[in-house]
């Protein structure tokens, strides 16, 4: 299958989207991290949840909403929505209403193959790929030899964001638009085996070199963002969670060093990289 030809202008907020095909490695919770810790350095952050089956992101957004208003404090967080049934180009109309005045739009995507996700993912700025640290996940991008665990080709998702990226290449020189930054996220790590985590690490190592990636250490600790959905906080609401035991300060720790590794724009200006959120009460309580 092609990429998608319907191309968008630069002029826009920067695109940050969480995509890979598998389910259950990390999308949903590591987008509304990076949104709110976006949000809580005074970012303007609008979120397009694509899984409409699901809707995890969009979900938990509404949780934090209403955990705001019971408490009457003021958190930080992104304008969210849920997108169904739109062509790419009825997608970027959406983007283009609910994007003006924004700074950063993040988009979830579903974990299966699907148009609108490989529309938001080929026109990222910022491609974020989370697999947990297995090769099963690793399948999605790349295949290995059986016995000596060398890449021997590229998945067809690989493939195609590797045709995105060169288009953006020369759209980069032509049309002035911004190249697009490849991230995948390795979640779990922990959980891996020290064997097959260093054959997993070799092995995204070479493909690195060949599509051109790059490879960020993500979340490992996952118990208490399954713990905090219902709620809707984070890790980064301080005040808000009580005493933390040692593993969840471990957790906060790797949210804010996956933030930083992401280098996107502006970040770093608007506030350290280490803020914790401190949510002040509202008008109204």
């Amino acid at each position: 299958m092609q990429v998608q030809e319907f191309r968008v202008s630069d002029n826009r907020p920067y695109r940050i989207t969480f995509a890979n095909e598998k389910g259950g490695t990390g999308k949903s919770t590591t987008a509304v991290h990076v949104a709110v810790a976006l949000a809580a350095r005074g970012l303007k952050v609008a979120a397009f949840d694509l899984d409409h089956r699901q809707r995890t992101m969009d979900r938990y957004f509404e949780n934090r909403a209403e955990t705001a208003a019971k408490r009457g404090i003021a958190l930080p967080t992104a304008k969210s929505e849920v997108v169904e049934n739109l062509t790419p180009e009825e997608l970027e109309e959406r983007i283009g209403e609910a994007g003006a005045g924004m700074d950063f739009i993040i988009f979830d995507t579903p974990g299966r193959d699907d148009p609108l996700a490989r529309h938001v993912a080929t026109e990222a700025d910022t491609l974020v790929t989370p697999m947990n640290d297995s090769f099963v996940d690793f399948d999605l991008i790349g295949q290995v030899e059986g016995e000596s665990f060398k890449v021997k080709k590229l998945s067809f998702y690989a493939e195609l964001i590797w045709e995105a990226r060169l288009k953006r290449s020369r759209a980069t020189i032509e049309q002035q638009r911004r190249e697009m930054d490849w991230v995948v996220v390795r979640n779990r790590t922990g959980h891996t085996e020290a064997r097959n985590m260093a054959r997993i690490e070799k092995a995204l190592t070479e493909l690195s070199k060949r599509v051109g990636f790059r490879v960020a250490k993500g979340l490992s600790e996952r118990v208490i963002y399954r713990e905090l959905f219902p709620s809707g906080l984070t890790l980064l609401d301080k005040g808000q969670l009580g005493e933390l035991g040692t593993s969840h300060l471990v957790a906060r720790q790797e949210l804010r060093g996956l933030v930083a590794n992401l280098n996107l724009p502006g970040v770093d200006a608007a506030a350290p990289a280490n803020t914790d959120l401190a949510p002040a009460r509202s008008e109204a309580a």
